[in-house]
């Protein structure tokens, strides 16, 4: 009769320490977040536990949601605690190649908002959260040209 096998042992850090994956989200993914919209619960979902980068103009653009939105349903409070929030999220913001930026948006027809959050998803060849189909699939077709 042999031996037992040996038992096998994978020492892992805890999750706290390991790298979470990047995921280049969008102003319409943190919108749906931060304003408690309707697909908060899938965009939570998707983006939890993920290391989240965006253009640097994110800022520019959540405020502009969050203006919208006090015009249209008031809600002063509520708009300045997803600002609080968002002010003390944790995204990393990024500079953005104009050239390639412009070169983007032609390429794709997309706004230059949109074509930034393509642009740094290619760079840091990371997979883009938004709800806006458009974008999406152009990030798709875009990902899937780079070697």
């Amino acid at each position: 009769m042999s031996a037992p096998a040996p038992a096998f042992y994978v020492a892992e850090p805890p999750a706290v320490f390991s790298v979470r994956a990047p995921i280049v989200v969008d102003c319409t993914a943190l919108s749906a977040i931060l304003f408690d919209e309707p697909a908060r619960d899938e965009a939570l979902a998707r983006l939890t536990g993920r290391s989240l980068h965006a253009p640097n103009l994110l800022d520019h653009e959540i405020v502009s949601v969050a203006l919208k939105k006090h015009r249209r349903d008031g809600q002063a409070e509520a708009i300045a605690q997803a600002l609080r929030d968002y002010a003390t999220s944790d995204i990393d913001l990024h500079p953005v190649d104009l050239v390639a930026q412009y070169a983007l948006a032609a390429r794709y027809a997309l706004s230059a908002y949109d074509a930034a959050y393509l642009w740094l998803a290619a760079e840091l060849r990371a997979p883009l959260a938004t709800f806006d189909r458009r974008l999406a699939e152009a990030t798709q077709a875009h990902l899937g040209t780079l070697s």
